[in-house]
């Protein structure tokens, strides 16, 4: 397996312990995941360690398989998580992950537009404040596609290696996971623009304008409504539809 550590003993400029630090936080969760500790190691590499022993080994698995899947190698021990460096496995995992992901759930515009309609109509009817409906909904959709958490995590992330596969493999990874940031921003913005629509105000230009200003998608390439629509117009009562209308 071909495997690189070298990148990581500069963490200063690339970043690497504050992305460990931020993914192992996201899966440990907020009550766990402020006792996660991020050092260095001598030679080379992360060490990632609790300070709560409570359930130490389970939270330990599951940041070792958050960290494979970003593509790095790990080592899961009894006290703690070792990060040693790039590995070519999970790189190609990861790519495989991120095409799937293409071709799968971020290819389904219909299924995020359902999960907004529904999520946005039962915030209605319990009452929450029309003007927050919106976020809410894009929050909640984008906490279902799990991409758009992932690829926050990297952020400040310089991915490089002194082996020339390596630097393939991460080239591939960097270049799936634009493709993926510009999907999940165009499902973001069409949840958004569905919970207005329930919430029976108009769609503001802010949601496809910044789905545009992220990605260089032609228009081609922008999901279709003709399914939305019409569960919107099932789901929206009559007097937020008249009270729209009105206001255009």
């Amino acid at each position: 397996m071909t495997m690189d550590s070298s990148h990581l003993e500069d963490l200063s400029s690339t970043g690497q312990e504050r992305v460990v630090q931020r993914i192992c936080s996201r899966v440990a969760g907020p009550a766990v995941g402020a006792g996660v500790q991020v050092a260095s190691l001598p030679l080379g590499g992360l060490q990632v360690w609790l300070e709560s022993p409570s359930h130490r080994w389970r939270f330990y698995h599951r940041m070792a398989r958050e960290l494979r899947l970003a593509g790095w190698h790990t080592e899961t021990g009894p006290d703690r998580l070792l990060l040693l460096g790039w590995s070519a496995v999970c790189l190609s995992h990861r790519a495989r992950m991120l095409s799937a992901a293409l071709k799968g759930r971020l290819a389904d515009f219909d299924k995020t537009a359902f999960m907004a309609v529904m999520i946005a109509t039962r915030l209605r009817h319990e009452g929450f404040p029309v003007a927050e409906l919106p976020a809410e909904v894009e929050t909640r959709c984008r906490d279902a596609l799990r991409w758009p958490a992932r690829l926050e995590d990297l952020d400040g992330l310089e991915r490089r290696s002194s082996l020339e596969p390596l630097r393939l493999r991460l080239a591939q990874v960097a270049g799936l996971e634009a493709k993926v940031g510009c999907r999940c921003c165009e499902h973001l913005a069409l949840a958004s623009k569905v919970a207005r629509t329930v919430a029976g105000g108009a769609v503001p230009a802010r949601s496809r304008a910044r789905s545009s200003a992220s990605c260089s998608a032609t228009p081609d390439s922008s999901p279709g409504v003709g399914l939305t629509e019409r569960m919107v117009c099932v789901s929206v009562p009559n007097v937020a539809t008249t009270r729209a209308g009105t206001a255009r």
